[in-house]
């Protein structure tokens, strides 16, 4: 009985390893969109000339700023998107497979991968994410015509919530040893 309970026990903490599809494809597709944003960005490079053009209007002018001021917005998105991936698949390998050495080694690495448990992994990923949705809400915003006050009323309390969002995240990071100082 304690054979097939040890070859049991070496299974289910052997089966761990199948994390390392999840692993390997968050990795490629963070390579992936890193190579989509850096596209994205020497594209954007390339059209530089044409807003130098002396014979473009006013407007025209206007329009071409307001448009690659856009695709900057979406340049940052895809190369924060692309760190979500990476630090999901670095995450998940250090909490499942084991420890990477060469993380350990390097100062860098130690502030970066801090991740002991998957409330960790979550929380870096959540913060990341909400820099993706301020990204995207400033997209947004550089689309957006104000018709009334009422509009800008909504605009100006969006951006409230995400002072506000910004302000817990950073509280949640600092608030753990603020309670233990004696007051």
């Amino acid at each position: 009985m304690r054979l097939l309970e040890t070859i049991f026990e070496g299974l289910l903490w052997n089966s761990r390893l199948v994390v390392i599809f999840a692993v390997v494809a968050s990795l490629f597709t963070g390579f992936a969109m890193f190579y989509i944003a850096t596209v994205d960005a020497w594209l954007l490079v390339s059209h530089l000339p044409d807003y130098l053009d002396p014979t473009l209007s006013v407007s025209a002018r206007a329009d071409l700023r307001a448009t690659m001021v856009t695709h900057v917005v979406e340049i940052i998105d895809g190369y924060l998107l692309a760190t979500v991936m990476l630090i999901f698949s670095l995450g998940l390998y250090e909490l499942f497979i084991g420890k990477i050495e060469q993380a350990a080694e390097s100062e860098a690495g130690s502030s970066i991968l801090l991740i002991t448990s998957l409330d960790d992994l979550k929380n870096r990923l959540a913060k990341v994410i909400l820099m993706i949705l301020i990204v995207k809400f400033f997209e947004r915003a550089l689309e957006m015509d104000f018709a009334n006050a009422m509009e800008m009323l909504q605009f100006a309390g969006g951006i409230a919530l995400i002072g506000l969002a910004l302000y817990l995240s950073h509280a949640s990071d600092h608030g753990s040893g603020n309670g233990k100082r004696g007051h």
